[in-house]
């Protein structure tokens, strides 16, 4: 008997090799807008998006806005003029494209399948999840897909999580577990929510006090056999 009958998966960087469908996305959306996709431009778009989306998280600013402002910060970070609504209208185009999966992310979701019933939940927008997971592996083998901003609470409100649970008839929070990378919207929700959480955690990452996983992993192969019984 496997520990959980529902396994929810969070999608990016946890399955999805979201690195590698930022820096295709981006580079496309450059050079069609005529600005040099180089390594800073590539950071600097990095590290304005990373700090939009933990603002997203912590409920500070709508999805709507971070997808505009992150092009609009990004266009006056490196000096070029543009439009920031299509860019990133564009850019999600070319991000919804993108369904390349993190090495070993189909073997472990089609291991899981085989005893669970797999949901994937993401805080992403809603037009490029689909594309991806609709271009991926494994939408064979998950039956659910969730997005914040189809449900209209993102991760790691507990409403979300609600919803989640209430779609998929989930009467016993015990029977179901998160699976994540980020400890700010997976584990934290997974907490907020009454749920066992495991935090992908493959660089290492430092823990937080408040938050306790059932399990920290650093591969694969740890979830797997912890969520199917096996030992880790």
């Amino acid at each position: 008997m496997p520990r959980y009958d529902y396994v929810l998966l969070d999608a990016d960087n946890t399955l999805f090799d979201f690195d590698l469908a930022e820096h295709k996305a981006l580079g496309l959306t450059l050079a069609s807008h005529g600005i040099p996709f180089t390594p800073e431009a590539e950071q600097t778009y990095i590290d304005i998006n990373t700090a939009l989306w933990s603002k997203f998280d912590r409920g500070e600013i709508s999805q709507g806005e971070l997808v505009v402002e992150r092009f609009s910060a990004f266009l006056r970070a490196v000096g070029r003029a543009g439009d920031p609504a299509e860019l990133n209208r564009y850019y999600l185009s070319r991000l919804g494209e993108q369904g390349d999966l993190l090495p070993g992310a189909e073997a472990l979701c089609r291991a899981l399948a085989a005893r669970c019933t797999l949901a994937i939940i993401t805080n992403g927008v809603s037009s490029a999840q689909r594309g991806r997971f609709a271009r991926s592996p494994i939408q064979d083998c998950i039956s659910h897909l969730f997005i914040s901003e189809d449900i209209g609470f993102q991760k790691p409100r507990r409403e979300f999580f609600d919803a989640v649970l209430h779609d998929m008839g989930i009467s016993d929070p015990g029977r179901a577990v998160v699976v994540g990378d980020t400890l700010g919207s997976d584990i934290l929700g997974a907490k907020n929510a009454g749920l066992d959480a495991v935090w992908y955690n493959p660089k290492g990452r430092p823990a937080r006090p408040d938050l306790s996983p059932v399990l920290i992993a650093a591969s694969f192969d740890q979830i797997e056999n912890f969520i199917l019984d096996r030992g880790v």
